[in-house]
């Protein structure tokens, strides 16, 4: 199947088959593909937390306005944006590119400043918006990785954030929940795989000028 194929196979799984778990190697592909998601200045203001623990899950669910897919899926991912995006978050960006590139930092001067620039300007409120819709961009990858390796999905927005902060003690650890998803395998009864999938055509998504 090519991936156009594969796209209109995903859906927003409904119901998963909680005997059915993501292999390790499974896991670790989607997880590495999505660390290569497309991120602003390729800084990946945010932090991605997967929760097997059943207990905990169920903690999830009771703020999940009682989702099966929190405790169902194989495993839950959390995208969890810093709460205090600084310019200490750009130093460590500029150390790993130095390292992985194997450059002198002095190089990236120019680069960083631009970057603290950037994120002295937002400010706190504009930081909070910016980091959460890097968020967004590497759940997006995520859903199309999994796609591609036939493996289910469904991204979710209705949870109580604050919820989930503190259940995973995430203000603590300086982030703050944004977007989660559930992965796993679609339960053989979940009657919304076959529905087909409704969407814009192209002529009327899509304006060439």
């Amino acid at each position: 199947m090519d991936i156009l194929n594969k796209l209109e196979w995903r859906y927003a799984v409904k119901k998963f088959d909680p005997a059915k778990k993501l292999s390790e190697a499974q896991l670790e592909k989607l997880l590495a593909a999505t660390r290569l998601s497309a991120s602003s200045y390729g800084l990946q203001p945010y932090k991605i937390l997967v929760v097997e623990n059943p207990a905990v899950r169920e903690q999830l669910k009771a703020v999940s306005n009682n989702q099966s897919q929190i405790t169902d899926a194989s495993h839950l991912v959390v995208f969890a944006r810093y709460t205090d995006l600084n310019e200490g978050h750009v130093d460590d960006y500029m150390n790993n590119i130095a390292e992985t590139r194997n450059i002198d930092p002095a190089q990236l001067a120019g680069f960083s400043g631009v970057m603290k620039g950037t994120v002295n300007r937002l400010g706190a409120e504009g930081n909070a918006i910016w980091s959460s819709k890097q968020a967004y961009i590497a759940l997006g990858t995520l859903l199309t990785a999994a796609a591609v390796e036939s493996i289910d999905a469904c991204p979710m927005e209705g949870f109580d954030a604050a919820g989930y902060d503190k259940v995973l003690g995430l203000n603590e650890k300086g982030l703050a929940a944004v977007v989660i998803a559930a992965i796993g395998f679609r339960a053989p009864d979940d009657v919304m795989q076959h529905a087909k999938k409704v969407r814009k055509p192209i002529a009327e998504l899509v304006e060439m000028i």
